[in-house]
């Protein structure tokens, strides 16, 4: 006989089991797709400040969960490139502030163009309206994993 708790802990596994699935082969699919040279990370960072303007280096970690390292390797390469300008603080020279260049919107979106017909017939096969509900459950399970990180 099955108790509800073993059935609570096969639900939780299943759901998270398809979560990380559907993860890979997301980014798989995606990074294929990219323009030579870009990383799923670059566009990520990219994306990120085409749509919500300039952030610093900690954000920027803090928003995709790496550490600072990371997130401080990920710049210099978009830097290199010409797709980021990073300024100072002005208030605090330790600081700095990262800020998508010309070049970088010109790159996000020549990527955005390539894989957005990917994110869509996959949208498409399953079905908008499933994808539409399942949105706001998949919204609350994110930010139930961000609230249990805080703690």
């Amino acid at each position: 006989m099955v108790d509800d708790r073993t059935m609570s802990d096969q639900l939780a596994v299943a759901l998270f089991s398809e979560i990380f699935v559907a993860d890979q082969l997301a980014r798989s699919k995606v990074a294929k797709a990219l323009p030579k040279g870009m990383e799923l990370s670059h566009f990520s960072v990219l994306n990120l400040l085409a749509r919500g303007g300039e952030k610093s280096p900690g954000e920027l970690a803090r928003a995709f969960n790496v550490t600072r390292g990371a997130m401080t390797n990920t710049i210099g390469k978009l830097e290199w490139a010409g797709h980021v300008h990073v300024r100072p603080d002005w208030d605090d020279a330790r600081r700095k502030h990262v800020s998508i260049s010309p070049a970088g919107i010109r790159a996000r979106d020549a990527a955005f163009s390539v894989i957005e017909p990917i994110l869509e017939e996959a949208v498409n096969a399953v079905g908008r309206d499933k994808v539409r509900n399942a949105l706001p459950v998949i919204r609350d399970l994110r930010r139930q994993l961000i609230d249990e990180g805080k703690s």
